[in-house]
């Protein structure tokens, strides 16, 4: 077919950068919003005086066709076409012949493709939240059955304190909450319609931007400025920032649970539904749902980098080295999406070993800070407690025992003062979690609290 731009060119392209410059292969993902796109500037143009109503019904009826075509047959694009927008006008010819040719009147693709990507976005985004949702009700899942199941903390990845599994969950729902919050954030500053800005200056025609921005729902009208509505890609920026946030934050749960996964945790057991085995060893069960999420984590952050460089030093308005928005923010929400689900089914199908998790907690002298706060509230000050439980960890490592498994021989030699009962009822796992009793803290009742907010706010999701 000629080129949408051949009017001054009378020489070919080099077969090469002809196939170097199409974007079809990638682009086609914009195919049934340009479709709506062309739908609604036949409609603007019809009410600027552009076209006559009977042509904008045949151009609309033609779209429709052409949608019910694709949904039936697929889309089938010749290795010959530019883009998507000159395909779609090569198909809209075929169907009603010159008329085709007016469509295109005081618009460019600039703000063609600039529409359609907003609006790809919009659904693809709303489909990510709604996985980060599922995977936030599959955490919460876990939270309300085990608020009160203990759990080994870490800091330096050294045993810390105890905390419970649900409050782990917990910590993560957060995580994913927040990244709902910027999905929501993102949505708002994008939802602005560039189309009629034309290429850099604005159309030509008495279009009435407002009214085509509502009726591709925009809700909150036109783009004011038309050099910038052409060349912003602050959305594709964001959408990949927030991205990799989830995918930062999905990799975070995956390392947590692939150690506690592992022999030297037994903390849990991954389900058949997300493991695989060794085709050498028969006893492996490796969990590859959760270290392919944790690898792709880069793959959605590179490409957050490379959208970012393209960006860099590029002059108004718009300029080819645009093209390249693309596939790494297609790539990256369906990485995001697809880790959300394979995330979702691994949290909600795996199974916690709560006797081994309470063991844990009882050593690695994981109450010592408990026993620091038990001398302080019988009236030493924190850093001599501190000191004075210092060293009896030293002593208890010689003696290869835990805190709470020393003699009372030893214990009293230590802390001459204190009531060796009451610290010994201080020291116990169930006690250490019950003090945490603080707005955000893990004791088992906190706990069951923000699973009761949690809970509320899931529920309003389903309204």
């Amino acid at each position: 077919m000629s080129k949408m731009w051949g009017g001054r060119f009378e020489g070919g392209l080099d077969p090469y950068f002809e196939e170097f410059n199409r974007s079809t292969d990638f682009d086609c993902e914009l195919a049934h919003f340009d479709l709506l796109v062309n739908a609604a500037w036949a409609a603007a143009l019809g009410h600027a005086g552009v076209l006559e109503a009977d042509e904008v019904e045949r151009i609309c009826a033609a779209l429709e066709t052409l949608r019910e075509q694709w949904s039936e047959e697929g889309l089938l694009i010749s290795d010959t076409t530019e883009d998507i927008h000159s395909f779609i006008e090569q198909q809209l010819t075929e169907l009603v012949g010159d008329l085709a040719r007016k469509l295109h009147t005081g618009r460019s693709r600039n703000d063609q493709v600039a529409t359609d990507l907003r609006l790809y976005l919009f659904e693809r985004v709303a489909m990510i939240m709604n996985e980060a949702r599922d995977l936030i009700a599959s955490l919460l899942e876990v939270a309300e059955q085990h608020s009160a199941t203990p759990l080994p903390g870490y800091t330096h990845l050294q045993r810390a304190q105890p905390i419970t599994v649900g409050h782990h969950a917990l910590a993560y729902v957060e995580m994913f909450g927040r990244d709902l919050s910027r999905f929501t954030d993102l949505w708002e500053r994008a939802d602005y319609c560039p189309l009629g800005s034309a290429a850099l200056a604005g159309t030509a025609f008495p279009i009435d931007r407002d009214a085509l921005a509502e009726s591709l729902e925009f809700t909150q009208g036109a783009t004011r400025n038309s050099l910038d509505a052409v060349s912003d890609r602050d959305h594709v920026c964001e959408a990949l920032f927030c991205c990799s946030m989830v995918m930062i934050h999905l990799s975070r749960l995956a390392e947590d649970y692939i150690f506690f996964a592992s022999h030297e945790a037994r903390f849990l057991e991954f389900s058949d539904l997300v493991a695989t085995g060794s085709s050498l060893m028969p006893q492996k069960k490796n969990p590859d749902a959760m270290e392919l999420i944790r690898g792709k984590t880069g793959r959605v952050a590179g490409s957050l980098q490379a959208i970012l460089m393209t960006l860099k030093g590029l002059p108004l308005a718009y300029n080819k080295d645009l093209q390249e928005d693309k596939e790494g923010l297609f790539d990256g929400l369906q990485q995001t999406e697809s880790c959300l689900i394979v995330a979702a089914t691994a949290v909600r199908s795996t199974t916690w070993h709560e006797e081994r998790c309470r063991e844990a907690c009882e050593h690695g002298y994981l109450n010592a800070t408990d026993l620091a706060d038990f001398c302080v509230r019988n009236g030493m000050p924190f850093r001599d407690a501190h000191e004075a439980v210092g060293a009896a960890v030293r002593r208890a490592l010689e003696l290869g025992v835990e805190l709470h498994d020393m003699s009372d021989e030893e214990l009293t030699s230590l802390f001459p003062a204190l009531d060796l009962a009451v610290m010994r009822d201080a020291l116990a796992v169930e006690g250490v979690l019950a003090r945490r009793d603080v707005l955000g803290g893990t004791a088992p009742s906190r706990v069951a609290e923000e699973c009761a907010r949690w809970r509320a706010e899931v529920e309003s999701w389903k309204v």
